[in-house]
C-alpha cells in the first residue's frame, strides 16, 4: 500500500513539473522518500535520499535561473522579469495555452511599463518564453534523473 501511494505521488509530481500550481519536484521527492521509508531504507539508503533532495532543490534553482539568464542576456528590466513570473502564475488558470503565453505576455507588459518600447518589450517576451521552455525541459530531465537514481538504487540491492 505504501508503495502504491509512493507511485501515485511520483506520477502526480511528474505532471506538476509542467503545471506550476502542483509542486512537482516536492511530490516526486516525497514519493521516492515514502517508497524508501516503506522499505525501511533497505534498498535505498538515507544517503541516496539526501542526494535526491539535492537534485530536487536544484530543479527550483534551474527554473528561476533559466528565465533570469535568458532575460538578462537581452538586457530586460526587473519589471519584465517580475511580469514573466506573474504571467506564468496567471497562465495556469488558462490551461496549457496560458502556460505557454503567460510568461511572454507578462514580460512584454513588464517591459512596456518600464520603457514603453514595443520592440524591446517583444524581445523581453521572447526571452522569457525561451527561458521558461528551457527551464521546463531541464526540470523534466532532473525529475527523471531523480527517478533513475532511485530505481538504480532500488534494484542494485
Amino acid at each position: 500500500m505504501v508503495l502504491a501511494v509512493a507511485v501515485v505521488l511520483v506520477i502526480v509530481g511528474l505532471v506538476g513539473i509542467v503545471l506550476p500550481a502542483i509542486p512537482g519536484t516536492v511530490l516526486i521527492f516525497a514519493g521516492l522518500w515514502l517508497a524508501a521509508w516503506g522499505d525501511h531504507f533497505t534498498r535505498v539508503s538515507a544517503g541516496t535520499i539526501v542526494a535526491l533532495g539535492v537534485v530536487a532543490v536544484a530543479t527550483y534553482l534551474v527554473d528561476m535561473a533559466m528565465m533570469a539568464v535568458g532575460m538578462n542576456r537581452l538586457g530586460t528590466t526587473r519589471r519584465a522579469m517580475a511580469g514573466a513570473a506573474i504571467g506564468t502564475a496567471a497562465g495556469f488558470f488558462f490551461g496549457l495555452p496560458g502556460l505557454v503565453i503567460g510568461p511572454f505576455v507578462g514580460a512584454v507588459i513588464g517591459e512596456l511599463t518600464a520603457h514603453g518600447d514595443l520592440n524591446r518589450a517583444g524581445r523581453a517576451g521572447i526571452a522569457a518564453w525561451i527561458g521558461f521552455a528551457i527551464g521546463t525541459v531541464v526540470k523534466v530531465g532532473l525529475a527523471f534523473v531523480m527517478i533513475g537514481i532511485f530505481v538504480a538504487a532500488w534494484f542494485a540491492f
